[in-house]
């Protein structure tokens, strides 16, 4: 690959998640009007539910890593060099960031009153 193309990487990960490729951009776009719309009610983060939210985010940063193993040809025992090492890092954190998020937006839409 000698240019860089765009629309190459477009093809790559439409072939390695299918549906899900326009799927979780708009679920990400949803969540961030849902965490938008958190804070300005709040106007403060509620620290016991970002930390139920944090404590959630392990679980969501491992499916992540699930994720990438069914998207992709290969598993963990592939893995030889610090460069895939990095990028299973990358996926959990990626993972880990975005699942903390979401439940913190979705606990706080559920929540009857704003946390004192």
């Amino acid at each position: 690959m000698k240019e860089y193309d765009p629309l190459v990487f477009l093809a790559v990960f439409q072939e390695m998640l299918g549906p899900l490729l326009w799927l979780l951009p708009l679920l990400a776009l949803a969540v961030l009007v849902g965490f938008v719309m958190v804070l300005r009610r709040e106007r403060r983060l509620a620290s016991r539910r970002l930390l139920w939210a944090e404590g959630l985010g392990l679980i969501g940063g491992g499916l992540a890593l699930v994720l990438m193993a069914v998207v992709s040809s290969s598993g963990f025992t592939d893995a030889a060099g610090p460069a895939d090492w990095f990028l299973i890092l990358i996926v959990y954190g990626l993972g880990f960031v975005a699942s903390t998020v979401t439940m913190y937006t979705v606990l706080g839409l559920l929540a009857l009153r704003p946390a004192r």
